[in-house]
């Protein structure tokens, strides 16, 4: 029987695990005990997804299988957190000059940094689910005075207009979004992530 986590093979011995499902437990129960999480299983090549997990999980061992984990812990999540927090500060810095850039002429570099944002908030959203695996940790995140929730209810409209400026090819309202509504929350959501780089 052979064990990956993270694609790297480890030992693992098994003791009274009769069905992968056993297994599966009894390697979540590991995880949770060394602040871990399973984001993803496979066994024999085959991805378990949650709406099959029931019906893989009673298949009995046989001795040959080959279990894969992706794992996210809770020290590289807050790691991750610290260097997004850096990453988030810089590209507010870069959002704050899209005005400009589109007022220079330099449209493709403001399109530049606009693409970078869209990546940043998809990046931030991935994160933030993570973080919801580990809640007695993340739970009480805040960005300014608002959890997650809150902060992404707020935000989205701001969004939709930043969407709808760019179809228009509005610069004027693109870049005013960018600057004043864009650019101060970027900052707010890498002052959370830094909280937890401890």
């Amino acid at each position: 029987m052979d064990f990956y986590i993270n694609g790297e093979k480890i030992d693992v011995s098994i003791e009274s695990e009769k069905t992968v499902g056993d297994v599966l437990h009894s390697f979540a129960q590991e995880c949770e005990n060394n602040k871990a999480a399973v984001v993803g299983i496979k066994v024999n090549g085959k991805v378990i997804a949650v709406d099959h997990f029931e019906e893989a999980a009673k298949a009995a061992l046989s001795g040959n299988e080959k279990f894969e984990f992706e794992v996210v812990t809770e020290p590289a999540l807050r790691e991750s957190f610290s260097r997004f927090s850096e990453e988030l500060n810089v590209l507010a810095d870069e959002i704050e000059q899209v005005p400009s850039l589109f007022i220079s002429g330099k449209s493709s570099e403001a399109n530049n940094s606009i693409k970078k944002l869209a990546d940043a908030i998809d990046q931030f959203c991935h994160l933030a689910a993570l973080a919801s695996l580990f809640p007695e940790t993340f739970n009480t995140a805040k960005i300014g005075d608002k959890n997650f929730t809150e902060f992404f209810e707020d935000f989205s409209p701001i969004l939709t207009d930043f969407e709808n400026a760019l179809a228009t090819n509005d610069t004027v309202l693109t870049g005013d979004l960018c600057e004043y509504e864009i650019c101060p929350r970027l900052h707010d959501m890498a002052n959370a992530l830094a909280c937890f780089n401890s």
